[in-house]
């Protein structure tokens, strides 16, 4: 009969379970071996994706003086988007995602302004309607 331990194991079980755990760490060391350069890539990536928070001061400084200027239509042309990105040093998704943002928490158009885009969308719409048969 095998001898049982305190843990309820028998030598065999824990022979088996060292037996697993080698191969588990041979395995883990073939691994490393051959991905450990992509990992460590990977690693670098997720970790510079995943910093969230305020961008640099500089460039909120840029984008409020943008916003100024234009307060009363906010929406920079394509242009004008890869020219803050360039100025800023940020890409264009962050410059949208600012303005998108921004709009959002600070602008509210002024009553004409809300009076001229319903205007235009009746206009649309009335001349949709014309349309159909």
């Amino acid at each position: 009969m095998l001898g049982v331990d305190e843990g309820g194991l028998s030598s065999e079980d824990e022979n088996n379970n060292e037996a697993i755990s080698s191969e588990d760490g041979e395995l883990k060391n073939k691994l490393l071996e051959k991905y450990g350069g992509h990992i460590s890539s990977l690693k670098l990536e997720f970790s510079k994706k995943r910093k969230k928070g305020k961008l640099p001061k500089d460039a909120r400084h840029i984008l409020l003086e943008w916003w100024k200027v234009h307060y009363r239509w906010p929406y920079p042309t394509e242009a004008d988007k890869v020219t803050l990105a360039e100025i800023t040093g940020l890409d264009q998704k962050q410059i949208n995602n600012w303005f998108i943002n921004q709009r959002k928490r600070h602008w509210r158009p002024s009553g004409h302004m809300q009076l001229a885009v319903m205007d235009n969308l009746a206009a649309t719409a009335a001349r949709q309607f014309h349309r159909l048969p």
